[in-house]
């Protein structure tokens, strides 16, 4: 299936979105989630992609999920390919914007020994790819993960198309474990 090209929006070119499918991304957009990038090294350059889909699948084998809209300029060539999530803190909007095709200025990186991250982000897990799966528009990329770390500090959220602050609680589950 060859996708067609979309907006900013994610409606088909040239065509606008249907009542329903505005509704039911509007229906989408109320449940808040956290902001995230892929990066990973393509055949001939670096890659970032936002996310705002992304979810633990395992904890014994360690897997991650990431869902890439297959109309992303780099959806193709993550396939197959090491990448890591890498976690947006509130203060990293700019950051978000940038990866969704707003460049500013040029991030930092840091060589991770399976796959590139970005510096000084909220969390990160660099993952060798597992599976992948056909999700319509998208395509659902699991990843085992290898390697992860965090740091403590607001994270970054999207919801009702904007972004918000989900501030940090005073107690963290590993505390409680």
């Amino acid at each position: 299936m060859i996708a067609k090209p979309r907006d900013h929006a994610g409606d088909v070119q040239g065509r606008a979105a249907s009542p329903r499918a505005s509704h039911f991304r509007g229906s989408l957009g109320r449940f808040a989630t956290g902001v995230a990038i892929v990066t990973f090294d393509g055949v001939t350059k670096r890659h970032g992609i936002t996310v705002n889909s992304f979810t633990s699948v395992s904890m014994d084998p360690p897997l991650v999920l990431v869902s890439i809209a297959r109309a992303a300029r780099a959806h193709n060539e993550l396939a197959g390919r090491p990448f890591t999530v890498n976690i947006l803190g509130a203060e990293q909007q700019q950051l978000a914007m940038h990866f969704a095709g707003r460049p500013g200025p040029e991030p930092l990186w840091v060589e991770g020994d399976t796959a590139p991250r970005l510096s000084n982000v909220l969390a990160y897990f660099t993952c060798r790819p597992w599976a992948a799966y056909d999700g319509g528009d998208h395509t659902l990329y699991i990843g085992e993960v290898v390697d992860f770390n965090y740091r403590n500090g607001d994270a970054l959220a999207f919801a009702n198309g904007a972004f918000t602050t989900i501030p940090e609680s005073q107690l963290g589950m590993e505390d409680l474990l």
